[in-house]
């Protein structure tokens, strides 16, 4: 009680000194004229947001789930993320922690909020940007490698030491004849390039036996917690391991059992999160291989046959009826000669052919630091539009990977000019976007979606979190955006949907909030590409939104039905009880 009176006194004391020395008070009309001026700043800024009609337009019920949501937000920012856990995360040195810090360290954290389980169960639209081979959730593929008859592993050398192990890929192949019981992968006499059984492998794996060799070959295919934490490297450093992931992953995904399976798996995680639809990347430099068979098949088609029967197989079952489907963006190696990328274009037209409605576009994939500049790949681009138009295919159009970077000016920061006079629909990660004003305007204006892949750019190291990341600032200049996931088996997130990459933006991200994910989300739909359009009939069907083609009206009804079903059901889960407090 003392101490109570004592605050109040010191309080009053303030004032009057404040008084005293003419200090005006908050409620002065000035300060408040001040204050008002500093609103309508704010506001004058928030008319140009790419969010704004979407905010605008936001029912009863979605304005109501929206501030649930802010409240638990902010009160998951005062007790989830408290110093206790800070000290749980603290090794040799302590870290700090905040609400969206690094990923990899608040990965389970995240998972015990409420806001986890209200974004887990939002509509999410479309998934615009992921990489088949590393949509896998790596324990379900290396166990279904176990237990698929044939299955052999090698190496280019014995695996015999931790040192061997990181050094060299491991790989996996159909065999028909069984290898012999008595050669051992982990053995220093192992003869290079000997198949193995991955059985009798897994059984004698030296350090733990079966779980202990799911556990190397997660840790060899994905970038480790600790890996994603060491920005000090840099990107090409963790790039290195991020394309040896590939490497491995081909070489048991692309067995067609394994695949069918797979393909069955991701669509079910998807749909489980809230996803309808997916515009798929696969990079077309693998070997595949139909069930039975040690040879690699000559070409591609049968990866199409395959995604196409289990397409239909999954949206005919009760799980998927209303899926609405999948669509391949082909894509080939951008550090490839012109010999070869001109080779996969001819392949990809000759596919288009045969299954026009699963070929969407085309793009160029690969660390793009590393590889060729779009300026440097525009006479085969250029080729490959006229060769399209000659094959009675028409347009197929391309999604351009451009600006995943940290440089400014460099060849692959100017990648971005190139995209967007190439006339791509959409552009992957457009990370370096925001050094960009004019371009930035062009963006917008043209209607390009910038497919944005937050927890992507924080592993591989372009940025620290999703607190730094240049999201903010292209939703406030009024670009397109759409979350993506990019490669989840690979960076963390361990399944096929979304939810930890819009997790990351909303509570990392204050401007945000839940209308901010519903538009991103929105956006998702209105950029998917459902169908073949022409350039003209694309542009106007994505400035039109909800009034354009009959199918892009369809769903984008569709989901603002998903919206307002899951706005009302965090009204009803979270709402406010008779004493204004949140419901637990």
């Amino acid at each position: 009680m003392a101490n109570h009176m004592s605050q109040d006194s010191s309080l009053e004391e303030d004032e009057q000194w404040a008084r005293d020395e003419g200090i005006p008070s908050l409620s002065d009309p000035f300060i408040q004229k001040y204050f008002q001026g500093v609103d309508t700043l704010i506001d004058q800024e928030n008319k140009h947001r790419s969010d704004k009609d979407f905010r605008e337009l936001l029912s009863p019920m979605a304005q109501e789930a929206c501030a649930i949501v802010n409240q638990i937000r902010f009160a998951e920012q005062q007790t989830l993320w408290t110093t206790s856990f800070e000290d749980s995360l603290a090794h040799e040195t302590r870290q700090d922690l905040y609400p969206g810090m690094m990923f990899t360290l608040a990965k389970e954290r995240i998972e015990s909020s409420k806001l986890w389980q209200i974004v887990r169960k939002m509509p999410k639209g479309t998934l615009l940007h992921c990489h088949l081979e590393a949509m896998v959730d790596l324990e379900w593929v290396f166990n279904e490698a176990l237990k698929t008859p044939g299955m052999h592993i090698s190496a280019a050398g014995s695996l015999y030491d931790q040192t061997s192990r990181d050094a060299l890929l491991p790989v996996f192949q159909y065999r028909k004849t069984p290898a012999a019981a008595e050669i051992s992968i982990w053995s220093e006499s192992y003869k290079p390039n000997t198949w193995v059984s991955v059985a009798d492998a897994a059984a004698s794996f030296p350090d733990g036996g079966k779980l202990g060799f799911l556990a190397y070959l997660m840790a060899r295919c994905s970038i480790t917690p600790a890996e994603s934490l060491r920005h000090h490297y840099g990107p090409n450093d963790i790039w290195d391991k991020f394309t040896k992931c590939f490497l491995v992953l081909d070489t048991v995904l692309y067995y067609e059992p394994i695949l069918r399976a797979f393909l069955q798996r991701m669509f079910t995680q998807l749909v489980d999160d809230g996803v309808r639809y997916v515009d798929i990347r696969a990079a077309f430099a693998f070997n595949y291989y139909k069930e039975g068979s040690q040879l690699p098949e000559d070409g591609y088609s049968e990866v199409f046959r395959v995604l196409n029967e289990e397409l239909e197989k999954f949206q005919s079952s009760p799980t998927g009826k209303d899926f609405w489907g999948a669509r391949m963006i082909w894509t080939t190696i951008r550090s490839f000669s012109d010999r070869d990328i001109i080779a996969s274009m001819k392949e990809c037209i000759a596919i288009k052919e045969v299954y026009p409605h699963l070929i969407a576009g085309f793009d160029l994939v690969g660390h793009e630091d590393g590889g060729r500049s779009l300026s440097s790949l525009v006479p085969v681009l250029f080729w490959f539009r006229k060769a399209c138009a000659q094959s009675g295919v028409g347009n197929i159009p391309f999604f351009f990977h451009a600006g995943e970077t940290l440089g400014t000016g460099s060849d692959t920061d100017l990648n971005l000019f190139d995209a967007v006079l190439l006339g791509t629909r959409r552009i992957g990660h457009g990370f370096s976007l925001y050094k960009h004003p004019l371009l930035m305007n062009m963006v917008r204006d043209k209607r390009l979606c910038v497919e944005c892949c937050p927890i992507s750019n924080e592993v591989l190291r372009l940025t620290h979190s999703i607190s730094s990341h240049p999201l903010p600032a292209l939703l406030a200049q009024g670009v397109p955006v759409a979350l993506c996931n990019d490669d989840p088996g690979i960076l963390g997130q361990g399944r096929a949907g979304m939810s930890h990459d819009f997790w990351q933006a909303l509570q990392g991200i204050e401007s945000l909030g839940l209308e901010g994910l519903g538009s991103l989300a929105e956006n998702s739909v209105r950029w998917a590409a459902f169908e073949d359009q022409d350039t003209k009939e694309w542009t106007e069907d994505i400035k039109n939104g909800a009034y354009g083609t009959r199918l892009r009206a369809q769903r984008m009804k569709e989901w603002k039905k998903d919206w307002e079903r899951f706005c009302q059901w965090v009204v009803m889960e979270f709402g406010v009880d008779m004493d204004g407090d949140l419901e637990e």
